[in-house]
């Protein structure tokens, strides 16, 4: 078994994010309760807290021509995986903060990215890279 990552993560309606990510993301459920909720989140394991400290988008960062919503989190699927999903949440009427695209198109670390908000206003970014020997390339 590889190594796996658990995030925790705070949100302000468990039956929203249950929806979200169960419904919307496709994550299995896992353990619960009226505090929060376990989810599969391709294998790993993310858990939204029901907290009343907010959550949501702090800060941006400018990244080639974007606006990065900071916190984020998500995951690096393979490319086709990826078009699937961006598919799926556009299917789903999910509002892009970043639309799904190629950035840094020809040069070193070039990816397919895409940013979109939870219900709680949590930012995730779903990435993609043809060649996975440039996810750290520098």
């Amino acid at each position: 078994m590889s190594n796996l990552f658990h995030l925790a993560f705070p949100v302000d309606d468990l039956a929203a994010a249950r929806e979200f990510y169960g419904g919307v993301l496709g994550c299995e459920e896992g353990r619960s309760s009226e505090r929060w909720i376990d989810f599969n989140l391709y294998g790993h394991q993310i858990v939204a807290h029901l907290a009343e400290i907010g959550s949501g988008v702090k800060a941006e960062n400018f990244v080639d021509a974007d606006h990065v919503p900071v916190p984020h989190f998500g995951m690096i699927l393979p490319m086709e995986e990826w078009k699937e999903l961006s598919e799926r949440l556009r299917a789903a009427g999910v509002k892009f903060v970043i639309e799904p695209k190629i950035r840094f198109a020809g040069e070193v670390g070039e990816q397919a990215t895409m940013f979109f908000l939870d219900p709680s206003g949590n930012a995730l970014e779903f990435k993609a890279f043809n060649d996975l020997s440039q996810v750290f390339a520098k």
